[in-house]
């Protein structure tokens, strides 16, 4: 029994797994929202009491933390001592959006039950055998060495989970498998996978790089930060803002969830027909910039929220590849079918449901024996 605790700015979501049972199915779960705000608990400390004080700790064996970014410290889940939570304080500055809230929550889960081990899982350890070529930017080598700067990935727990399943789904060994992973959620990315090892990721030092999401731009010229302080007058906090907070489809459309954007889509809205039609457009380059790197592609995968529900997006997004050998089947996709490609397509659609709780319980158990 695995308490699993996945800590951000202002919540904490907590899901206890049974290993023993099929599926990890969950012994319990939640979620404590609106941390330090106003109506909401006043700390994460508090807020693990809130959890912790309506489960049954006996039985738990280990606690796993989502922790977004390792950088290039932690390639791998660690047990969390001391000495290792310094390291992972200094690490803060390339995440400074969501680190905090995960180390809060290591601290006050530490407190609470101390007598268990804690065990750090890294959203960016999936993509440690990035090779240079794609995890090197164009920076001057000394400036980048210094202060850490390439290429990251994250979404690499999930990324593990699914492209496992998926080889399990089209009956292959993931080893002989090249396929493209999309993880669209409220935050987004896209995962080239050759033999289930990341070989090229759309998100980059930070989670803000690549695909259209919820609140974040993904890709945009750099020089946009210094014209908007120039042009707009913004600082580089509130420049970065924009492009974290108020960007994406928020920014396009005036909200953040896709569900809305369909509606309003649907409804005649230009400024949702805009904001889906860039949305689909970027993941669309990412699958062809991604199928050139693989060289030989046999399957696409959508998980995560928009990923698994939204048939439209799925539809649109591969919409013209069909000469690649990558077609949607209407009816397929509108059941979100497992597999929503053409019976006898040379590339495999599917649709596959992430659990990155489950992910991080069966690294924890592997790291505590």
């Amino acid at each position: 029994m695995i308490l699993v605790l996945n800590s951000g700015s202002s919540s904490v979501k907590f899901r206890v797994v049974d290993l023993a049972a099929p599926e990890g199915s969950a012994a319990a779960r939640g979620s404590v929202e609106r941390i330090g705000e106003p109506g909401g608990v006043p700390d994460h400390a508090a807020a693990l009491a809130q959890i912790l004080g309506g489960l049954d700790t006996a039985g738990i064996t280990a606690i796993g933390h989502r922790i977004v970014h390792g950088g290039a410290t932690f390639t791998g889940p660690a047990i969390v001592d001391d000495a290792m939570l310094a390291v992972l304080r200094k690490l803060t500055p390339l995440a400074p959006l969501h680190n905090p809230g995960g180390i809060t929550g290591i601290e006050a889960a530490r407190a609470a039950l101390p007598g268990v081990p804690h065990v750090a899982v890294f959203d960016t350890a999936f993509h440690a055998p990035l090779p240079a070529a794609a995890r090197t930017y164009a920076l001057d080598r000394d400036l980048a060495a210094r202060h850490g700067i390439r290429r990251y990935g994250f979404h690499g727990t999930s990324c593990d989970i699914v492209s496992r399943r998926t080889a399990d789904l089209l009956g292959r060994p993931l080893a002989e498998l090249n396929m493209i992973v999309l993880h669209l959620g409220n935050g987004a990315s896209a995962t080239a996978i050759a033999g289930g090892r990341s070989v090229e990721t759309s998100m980059g030092l930070t989670p803000l790089e690549g695909l259209v999401m919820g609140t974040r731009s993904g890709d945009i010229d750099p020089a946009v930060l210094s014209y908007l302080h120039r042009a707009a007058g913004l600082d580089p906090a509130a420049a970065e803002e924009q492009l974290q907070r108020h960007g994406g489809l928020k920014g396009l459309a005036g909200a953040n969830d896709m569900r809305t954007v369909l509606d309003r889509r649907a409804a005649g809205d230009p400024d949702a027909s805009l904001a889906f039609d860039v949305y689909c457009h970027r993941i669309r380059k990412y699958v062809g910039a991604y199928h050139a790197v693989l060289g030989r592609l046999d399957a696409i995968v959508f998980t995560a929220g928009v990923g698994e529900h939204a048939a439209p997006v799925r539809a649109a997004a591969l919409d013209g590849l069909q000469g690649w050998g990558i077609a949607v089947d209407p009816d397929r996709n509108a059941a979100h079918a497992p597999v929503i490609s053409p019976e006898g397509s040379r590339v495999a659609v599917c649709v596959v449901p992430t659990d990155e709780e489950l992910a991080i319980a069966e690294q924890v158990q592997a790291t505590v024996g």
